[in-house]
Formats: C-alpha cells, structure tokens, sequence
C-alpha cells in the first residue's frame, strides 16, 4: 500500500473539522416502519485542514507536504486532537486503559484496539498507527517492559510478546495514536492575503484502511 509513515504538522491540524462517519442504509417499508442496515463494520473519518490566515512559512509547510505525497497518492498519519489516546483526552494513558486480548499460553501477538462504549452498546476499533514510544503494555495488570518483554510495530498497531501470555491473562494497554489518512483531493487552492501571509481554506482528508 502506498503510506508514508509520517504525520501531517499537528500545528496545522489543530482547530480542523472532523470526524466518525457511517454508512447506514434505510428502507422505509409501507406501514412506515423501516429496515436499516450497516455495511460498513467499522466508521471512516474525514477531515478537514483548511487553514485561515497563516503565515505564507506555514502555507509553504503546507503546499511541501502535499506535493511529497503526489496528492491522493500516499497515505500519511494524521493527529485527531478529539480522539488520540486510549485514555480519556484529559488523562494520560495507562498499561490498563485498554483490554486488546486474553492470553491463552501459545498466542505472542495483539493488535492495539480501543473499545468505544455507550450504556450496554461497545464498539472496538482497530489502532494500526500508535505513536512510537507510547505504547505502555501490562498483562494480568503486571507492567511489562518495551524491548524486554515486548516490542510494537508503530506501522501496524502489532504487539508481540516474547513469552505467551499465560492462558486467561488480560493484555491490556495503553497508547497515542494517529489516524491513516490520505488527501481527499488532487489540488490544493491558495489566496494571498497580504505579502506575509495567506489563507488554503480547503484541505479534504480521509481515512485509508490498512
């Protein structure tokens, strides 16, 4: 897959539009009740980075990073400032924010997840993108060591282990994360607005599957 594992400047994303979206398919029957159905398991996100008057540096920032992803051709991680921790966004993360899998004394890897609840209702999302150095991992709540007990692959959210879990121990983490985006369109439209800074009011971003 085309994905160049570098972050969209978090200084320009801050203050950005965005968010979950679904895809939800509704027919509304004769009586007036309705059949609904999701063919989506998992929500897709969408942003956008325009920017207001900026600093024609930060314009060029800007135009640079785009021009080195060829427009929508290479992914690229992208910092949700509303939802980018396993942990609430006041919090620091902590080895137990999240329960990515049980052990059962021969499984060695899990994917970094994080589970979204809302009364009795959950939904789990896959993290593929932690933030390297962030990743804290415990099992049966015992802290475990990075490079000593596991090690993390920040380009696919994989933790390994180097011993298996023993059956029924809880593996659980804690993180930051990004979010796999890619530009949701092929050009970009500036305006000057004085002879020091400038404005790209539209920057579409969405979220890939990897």
């Amino acid at each position: 897959m085309n994905f160049h594992e570098i972050r969209f400047p978090a200084s320009l994303s801050f203050g950005s539009v965005g968010g979950p979206e679904r895809r939800t398919e509704i027919v509304t029957l004769a009586n007036g009740f309705e059949e609904r159905n999701a063919p989506w398991a998992d929500s897709r996100r969408r942003y956008d980075a325009g920017v207001g008057m900026r600093s024609l540096d930060d314009i060029g920032t800007l135009i640079a990073f785009f021009e080195a992803r060829h427009g929508q051709l290479f992914g690229f991680r992208w910092k949700d400032w509303t939802d980018f921790k396993s942990c609430a966004n006041s919090a620091e993360p902590t080895p137990n924010d999240q329960i990515i899998g049980t052990g059962d004394g021969v499984t060695t890897m899990f994917q970094l997840a994080k589970t979204y609840r809302s009364g009795q209702q959950t939904y789990t999302r896959r993290v593929p993108k932690p933030v390297a150095g962030s990743v804290l991992i415990a099992v049966a709540e015992d802290g475990m060591v990075d490079g000593v007990h596991y090690s993390v692959d920040t380009t696919t959210g994989f933790v390994t282990f180097e011993t298996p879990p023993d059956m029924g121990a809880d593996v659980t983490a804690g993180f930051e994360f990004d979010v796999p985006v890619r530009f949701d369109a092929d050009r970009l439209e500036m305006s000057l607005q004085s002879f020091s800074a400038g404005e790209i009011p539209t920057v579409p971003v969405i979220e890939v599957r990897v």
